[in-house]
């Protein structure tokens, strides 16, 4: 049965790869988006906030046909929705922008038809459009995230982040798109810089999974895809050498970039340095940047309420970042 009343989801923001895990390794994060949707007479679609300039608000939204593919699995039709969007988290910046839209609609019109698809189906729904597992899986589910995917179907395994680890994004002022950021990557590696990988993945796994913040740094190193992709961002070769003698525990490139992610261990007296070592080696490159400060999002895809009658700023007032 459709709830008449509609629905309202918040989405965490994720970070993939990690450095090693290509693919294969996400966090949630404390960045959110919101999307709130119910049936309608016709479609409209209402959009909010700086990030989402350019999104269309017809039929062609991907937050409309997500929540259409859902519909058609789950045998129903609500062909007409009304839906609001609303989002901290900047597009084409290696944050799960797109990730976040695709699980809050899979989440969202799930939702709003008393959650007839298991969360596996969800996954498996929200991997085959991604056409990876980390991101999608970091906002479903919370926290981090190991899965692989076959084509058809995605295995997980979800851990708590340590309450020790805090984020620090630098975002550059300018968009990477992942097909982009692909497209520097070569088609084949040596067996050497595979072993590397691999070895360096595990040891990552293990290391959060077991609070092993002291691993870090060399558990975070790659040579997949990083090393490739350094010349798309300015100034990152150089930061991923020496943010460790800065005050990260470790340091990656953020998906498919251009933002940069350094965890740091919550109380850390090098916070500020690490910050300005970052953002002035950014400036020196000549690129403008912004840094956030974030934590691991435990909790992944939320429902907070039904769709407001009113306001849908007013409803996640409090919530959205200042």
């Amino acid at each position: 049965m459709i709830k008449p009343e509609g629905v309202c989801v918040r989405i965490p923001a994720s970070t993939a790869n990690l450095g090693p895990g290509f693919d294969t390794l996400g966090m949630a994060l404390s960045m959110y988006s919101w999307i709130g949707m119910k049936g309608s007479k016709e479609t409209v679609i209402h959009l909010y906030g700086d990030e989402m300039d350019g999104i269309p608000t017809d039929k062609s939204n991907l937050v409309y046909k997500v929540a259409q593919m859902v519909f058609r699995e789950a045998g129903v039709q609500v062909p007409e929705l009304e839906i609001s969007m609303y989002s901290d988290i900047p597009l084409t910046r290696g944050l799960g922008s797109s990730a976040s839209a695709i699980v809050g609609a899979l989440f969202a019109a799930n939702e709003l038809i008393g959650s007839p698809l298991s969360e596996a189906k969800l996954f498996d729904m929200a991997t085959a459009i991604e056409d990876h597992p980390d991101n999608v899986g970091a906002s479903l589910f919370g926290g981090l995230i190991t899965a692989i995917w076959d084509g058809l179907h995605a295995d997980y395994i979800r851990m708590e982040p340590h309450e020790e680890l805090e984020v620090l994004v630098v975002i550059p002022d300018f968009q990477l798109s992942t097909s982009e950021a692909r497209k520097a990557l070569p088609e084949q590696i040596s067996r050497k810089d595979a072993v590397y990988n691999i070895s360096r993945s595990s040891l990552l796994v293990a290391a959060l999974a077991q609070g092993r913040l002291d691993l870090i740094s060399r558990a975070m190193s790659d040579r997949l895809h990083q090393p490739y992709r350094a010349e798309l961002v300015p100034g990152m070769a150089e930061i991923l050498e020496n943010a460790v003698d800065h005050g990260a525990l470790g340091i990656a490139l953020s998906g498919a970039g251009p933002t940069l992610l350094a965890l740091v261990e919550r109380h850390s007296q090098r916070k500020k340095e690490l910050e300005t070592y970052l953002l002035n080696t950014m400036k020196a490159e000549g690129i403008r940047a912004s840094a956030s400060w974030l934590s691991p999002s435990r909790e992944g895809a939320l429902l907070i309420g039904s769709m407001p009658s009113g306001s849908f700023l007013e409803m996640i007032k409090g919530e959205v970042k200042a």
